[in-house]
């Protein structure tokens, strides 16, 4: 990652080591973490993205919210064990949601697939994971915000492109102002994630 300003760094997927699940069934690149470091029973959110390349379990995590957003590929089918939902995922950038507390069985469609991951603790934080087409702008300063650029390319100011696989993480707590971008092309896509921190209890 490249710190731009204080708490704003550009990102770049393929600079990020992918790391082997112990199933074989693929890999993941964590984008990051809040708080920095923590575990998988410690974060309030992560966000990363997986490389999915043979049929297989995802792992239950109880009192974590997911959203999953088809990256590459032609889809995969997630059905919960419990048979809370049954979802093709085949709609490139379209996010779907669904409690972690259930383990889930994934099929691929036809070949990998490359997806988008957000998980975030129940009561803790909030997760909004958004498609964009058009330009859009969004408030900076009090949570932190995520863009990812899933195809084209995308332009804000002082000369900023983002292009396919690179994104921006802007903290909660830097300088308030505002993130806007515009397509330079109108097949570009690009995902905008809001995480919100819940009041204390």
């Amino acid at each position: 990652m490249k710190e731009l300003e204080p708490g704003v760094v550009r990102f770049a997927l393929d600079a990020i080591a992918p790391t082997p699940w112990k199933n074989g069934g693929g890999t993941t690149r964590e984008i990051a973490v809040w708080p920095p470091g923590a575990g998988m029973d410690a974060f309030a959110w992560r966000v990363s993205v997986a490389d999915i390349v043979a049929d297989g379990p995802f792992s239950a995590f109880p009192g974590i919210d997911r959203q999953i957003a088809l990256l590459d590929g032609a889809g995969v089918h997630l059905q919960a064990h419990d048979d809370s939902f049954c979802h093709r995922l085949t709609a490139i950038g379209e996010p779907f949601g669904f409690a972690g507390d259930t383990a889930v069985h994934a099929t691929l469609v036809e070949g990998p697939t490359r997806d988008f991951n957000v998980m975030s603790r129940r009561g803790v934080c909030h997760a909004d994971v958004t498609l964009q087409r058009q330009p859009f702008d969004v408030e900076t300063g009090n949570d932190a915000v995520m863009v990812f650029v899933i195809r084209g390319e995308w332009r804000g100011a002082d000369g900023l492109t983002l292009r396919d696989g690179e994104g921006l993480l802007v903290s909660a707590g830097a300088a308030p102002g505002r993130l806007a971008l515009a397509p330079a092309e109108i097949s570009a896509l690009c995902l905008r994630v809001l995480l919100q921190m819940e009041p204390a209890q």
